[in-house]
């Protein structure tokens, strides 16, 4: 066969290819090992030498023009098959865009910032610790008898670790602790806040075996009881964003302050109407304590108090269970971020 007329059937041959694999199939039929064109090179040895040349020179130009048509044909192929995937994986503009939804505060966290703002106004700091305490922090400095129940594992999550002393770790039952840890390490006069994560052997509709507090102390050398009732009433005036509303200390006993109260609140309008609510527990510094700041309790008096991140978001929003704070369902949490 003359090389021109292989030239023009292996183009025809190129052509009729619809698939890439069909497409190297044709190409052995001519260039390869076997192939025609290869053929023609070896018989070129039984030739004069002037045919020699001259055929070998229409040879060589054959398959040039050969490799070009199959080049050719592979990038056809190529564009063919790129535009069946983008006509397969088309997207159609006209449809609305999917547009990432913006995330959103957590109502407890709402509740975190809006108590610091409030404290943070009227010179308080906020001071954060560790969620693993030693029981010197957790309990002994805090003035609580090596036989108080809350040191039971009925009501205090322990961890497998010992202190220095020998004691069990555990993680903290509340953000009390902060208030040794804090003192100890300024000086009076003392007023900081410290919120955070806390831990207890408990779970209903109204109690979490995790849970969150706000721990508030001020310490100073003329700190009374009267200061205490006049900063919380107003943190929860504030804080609900209504005057409407009563507060009552209840005699109490906590073991780090004496005296001691409860605190209730009850709003004066709305549907809350007349229901008196505990809020907080707390109390002047028991002396123990104040000692065990390093601080002289002829000289230094003040007040503590403790209250629930979760009962103050309840009474804010209404709402019943504590668990759904924590389910973690977006109709039930986005509400709070509209």
């Amino acid at each position: 066969m003359e090389p021109e007329a292989l030239i023009t059937e292996a183009e025809a041959a190129f052509a009729a290819a619809q698939t890439p694999a069909a497409l190297e199939n044709e190409k052995a039929r001519f260039l390869g090992k076997g192939g025609s064109l290869t053929e023609l090179l070896k018989g070129l040895g039984r030739l004069e030498p002037e045919l020699k040349r001259s055929l070998g020179a229409r040879i060589n130009a054959a398959k040039l023009r050969i490799e070009e048509a199959l080049q050719r044909r592979r990038e056809q192929l190529a564009q063919l098959e790129m535009e069946a995937r983008l006509a397969a994986e088309a997207i159609d503009v006209t449809l609305p865009g999917r547009v990432a939804a913006a995330g959103g505060i957590h109502p407890i966290l709402q509740t975190w910032i809006r108590i610091e703002e409030i404290f943070g106004s009227i010179g308080f700091d906020v001071a954060d610790g560790p969620e693993i305490e030693t029981d010197w922090y957790n309990f002994s400095a805090l003035n609580n008898p090596e036989d108080h129940p809350a040191r039971s594992m009925q009501d205090t999550f322990y961890v497998d670790a010992a202190d220095a002393d020998g004691k069990p770790l555990l993680l903290r039952t509340h953000t009390s602790p902060m208030q040794v840890r804090y003192a100890r390490r300024n000086a009076p006069p003392l007023r900081v806040i410290a919120p955070g994560r806390t831990y207890r052997v408990d779970s209903d509709a109204t109690h979490s075996p995790m849970f969150h507090q706000v721990e508030g102390l001020w310490i100073d050398e003329n700190v009374s009881f009267a200061d205490l009732k006049g900063v919380y009433t107003d943190f929860l005036r504030r804080f609900f964003e209504s005057d409407d509303l009563q507060v009552r200390f209840r005699p109490s006993y906590f073991p780090f302050t004496e005296p001691s109260a409860e605190i209730d609140m009850m709003f004066t309008s709305g549907p809350r109407k007349g229901r008196w609510l505990e809020i907080s527990g707390a109390g002047q510094v028991h002396p123990d304590v104040v000692r065990n700041f390093g601080l002289d309790p002829e000289r230094h008096i003040g007040f503590a108090f403790g209250s629930g991140l979760e009962r103050l978001t309840m009474l804010r929003y209404g709402v019943a269970d504590l668990r759904l704070f924590f389910e973690g369902d977006l109709r039930f949490l986005a509400q709070f971020n509209r």
